[in-house]
């Protein structure tokens, strides 16, 4: 598989990852204002509602766990990158293929393994809120645990044949 081939290859996966991404990261403006209300009508006006509160939480899960594999594909994660930053395409192609191959993959494997029988325990009651007045969706949001493993494996197999082809050309590919 050439270059060109697996930029065309992975494609539609990379655009997915980022779509979710970049629709995500608008709720982080939907939180702070959220936030906002919250804090006003609490110290302001003596009054609060629960829902209002976990709601904040939910928006901040939904953010984070569906967030982290665009993350990862637009190199924003954190990397200690003293002996990865000045060298070659090729060696920070390898170094990468051996991290996703070796640390990626299982633990989103091993994430989706342990996280099914919580989230499906979660979906046969439809989990609720503990709390009077609080959000009906706890099952929705336990669902996260499981998007989060899905969508790292999404932009894991993008990272590979990226990294594959690299390899292969000593050329990056071109998003």
């Amino acid at each position: 598989m050439g270059l060109n081939a697996a930029a065309v290859t992975v494609a539609p996966l990379a655009r997915l990852v980022a779509v979710a991404g970049r629709a995500v990261a608008w709720l982080t403006l939907v939180m702070t204002l959220l936030t906002f209300l919250v804090v006003l009508l609490r110290y302001g006006f003596n009054q609060g509602w629960i829902w209002m509160q976990e709601s904040v939480t939910y928006l901040h899960a939904t953010v984070f766990m569906v967030a982290a594999a665009w993350a990862l594909q637009a190199d924003e994660h954190v990397r200690v990158d003293i002996f990865y930053r000045e060298r070659s395409d090729r060696y920070r192609a390898g170094v990468d293929l051996a991290g996703t191959v070796m640390f990626l993959l299982p633990f989103s494997v091993f994430m989706l393994y342990i996280g099914w029988d919580y989230v499906a325990a979660a979906w046969a009651v439809r989990e609720a809120s503990s709390e009077p007045g609080g959000l009906p969706l706890v099952w929705l949001l336990k669902s996260l645990v499981l998007v989060l493993p899905g969508f790292l494996l999404l932009q894991a197999v993008v990272t590979a044949l990226e990294c594959i082809a690299v390899l292969r050309s000593g050329r990056p590919v071109a998003r």
